[in-house]
């Protein structure tokens, strides 16, 4: 298939796994009958690293040793912003808010590609995405203000660990396509796992991990959604999104945030979470914002003589 149309198939089967990566961590966090959390949130994003990347290096090693050396340094800084951070802010993030906001938030990860872009790695943008990026920054404003008053027993200071998160995605993505463009796919998402392997498993002992009663119905289930998320969310979209950035721009890319929203607030709602209509509307203004940010403007045919 040619890269023009293999990237919408990217697109959309990449924006309905993360979409639901949202559900997935807050039923792996789970909760027991004293309204405890069954697994703590640097326990997930422990488990979530060492699991993806106990799966990924037994496929990749070989594209992982084949890679030269000097990509390493731009690979393990992928590793950390590009898995390594968001795993634990996310996992954190949703202890206080509900996983449709943190799907929502997410859908600002290309407004902060394109600042990141222009600001650290010198790449030019229009005016009408400077637009998308202040009416999108306003939808945010929007979205955390309205489920302030809606949802006042929901912490939104926490919505500040998602947009660190966005900012480590945003930063990945420019990497990847400013550095890493000449790495195959699964070299890239093997590499990030080598480096970030080791400090996962330091963090699940600090966080005392092993003491985790895994004959326990609870932490089994919460351990079953984990897997799930490891595998789909982690594993294979980190491969596709990989090869997404390599055949199209960063922004483009990005733009996987577009269908995101509405997969995660279908699934909140599923799950009894409730949602205003000013809620709505932000979230509107934010994927109208995105739209600005990544539509291409459609060169001018020459006229024919």
């Amino acid at each position: 298939m040619e890269d023009s149309r293999l990237k919408y198939v990217y697109l959309i089967i990449l924006s309905l796994i993360w979409g639901s990566s949202f559900i997935l961590i807050k039923k792996a966090l789970g909760q027991d009958g004293s309204g405890n959390l069954t697994i703590q949130p640097l326990q997930l994003g422990a488990l979530r690293t060492m699991i993806s990347g106990s799966v990924l290096v037994l496929i990749g090693w070989r594209s992982f040793i084949k890679t030269d050396r000097k990509y390493w340094p731009w690979l393990a800084l992928s590793g950390l912003l590009g898995t390594f951070f968001p795993a634990f802010l996310f996992a954190y993030a949703q202890t206080e808010i509900d996983s449709a906001i943190s799907a929502i938030l997410n859908s600002t990860v290309p407004l902060i590609t394109l600042i990141l872009g222009a600001v650290l790695f010198g790449i030019t943008f229009t005016r009408r995405q400077l637009l998308g990026v202040i009416i999108g920054l306003g939808g945010a404003v929007g979205l955390i203000l309205a489920g302030m008053d809606s949802n006042p027993d929901q912490n939104y200071l926490f919505v500040g660990l998602i947009l660190i998160a966005c900012c480590c995605y945003a930063s990945n993505v420019n990497i990847i396509k400013r550095f890493l463009q000449n790495v195959k796919p699964l070299a890239i998402a093997t590499a990030n796992f080598v480096f970030i392997l080791p400090l996962a498993i330091t963090v699940f002992f600090i966080a005392d991990g092993p003491s985790l009663d895994f004959e326990s119905e609870a932490v089994l289930e919460s351990l079953g959604y984990v897997v799930v998320l490891c595998l789909f969310g982690t594993v294979a979209a980190k491969i596709m999104f990989n090869k997404l950035v390599q055949i199209t721009s960063p922004v483009f890319a990005s733009s996987v945030t577009y269908l995101m929203p509405v997969v995660g607030l279908s699934w909140g709602m599923l799950d009894g979470e409730s949602f205003s209509m000013w809620q709505i509307v932000a979230t509107g203004v934010i994927i109208f914002a995105v739209v600005l940010v990544t539509l291409d403007k459609k060169k001018k045919k020459p006229a024919s003589s």
